[in-house]
């Protein structure tokens, strides 16, 4: 039975990659393809091969071949080996042992800094506003004023009959007009009023817009050079020296 993938991957390409499942679990590295499956292997010391069902296969990304397996599912699917080369010495020794230089591809994977541009829009707000302030202007008002004078005149006849013909509406100034209030107009006594016009002056006010100043907004784009700092992770590989070196001496020669 073939793999419904196997139109999209294209599986000359896998091999010697690494295969990965879910949630990022490591299934070894791919050292063969066959009809149905696909064989890989993983580890060193304790090496473990699994034949990977070819259905089991989700895509291929250049660097990992992604499986839909989880981990209780590869013991199904793996192969029972009992010999290791590396711990037994007897194998070592033996006139059939392969001759062929085995070895382990683990990639490093490191993160590149990319940075592009995009543009950001932000608002600056520019408000005109009425201030109101107070203005002070002196100015010269004139007003007329009334005096009021007394004269003595010496009690007789003549003169009370001058005084009784007095018309204020005759007045030099022509301002003075008598009012009469009175309830006979026989009675020498009667009540009188008199009503004097004055004039003043009194301030007008206007208030007459005008243009005091122009503001002119200008939008001009700046360049500036600004430097880009963020964290990239890289993988490195570390492992034991002196055990390797050890191991390495153990091997008889």
């Amino acid at each position: 039975m073939s793999s419904e993938n196997d139109s999209q991957i294209n599986w000359n390409e896998v091999i010697g990659k690494e295969a990965l499942g879910e949630n990022g679990l490591d299934i070894g590295t791919i050292k063969e393809i066959s009809t149905d499956f696909v064989v890989t292997e993983i580890g060193m010391l304790n090496k473990k091969i699994y034949h990977l069902p070819k259905t089991s296969a989700k895509y291929f990304n250049g660097v990992f071949l992604n499986f839909s397996l989880k981990e209780s599912d590869l013991p199904t699917y793996e192969q029972k080996i009992k010999e290791n080369i590396l711990n037994d010495h007897a194998l070592s020794e033996s006139p059939n042992r392969s001759t062929k230089e085995e070895e382990l591809s683990i990639p490093l994977i490191s993160e590149d800094l990319q940075v592009t541009k995009t543009i950001a829009e932000d608002n600056i707000k520019i408000v005109k506003e009425p201030i109101k302030e107070t203005k002070t202007v002196e100015l010269e008002l004139m007003h007329e004023e009334v005096t009021i004078e007394r004269r003595s005149i010496g009690v007789n006849e003549d003169a009370f009959d001058k005084g009784k013909n007095t018309n204020l509406n005759n007045d030099e100034t022509g301002t003075l007009s008598p009012h009469e209030e009175s309830e006979s107009e026989a009675s020498m006594y009667s009540k009188k009023v008199y009503s004097i016009p004055i004039k003043k002056e009194e301030p007008l006010i206007r208030k007459n817009p005008f243009v005091r100043e122009e503001v002119i907004i200008k939008k001009k784009p700046i360049t500036v050079n600004k430097t880009i700092e963020d964290e990239v992770t890289t993988e490195e590989i570390k492992y034991d020296n002196e055990k390797i070196k050890k191991n390495k001496d153990r091997i008889p020669i």
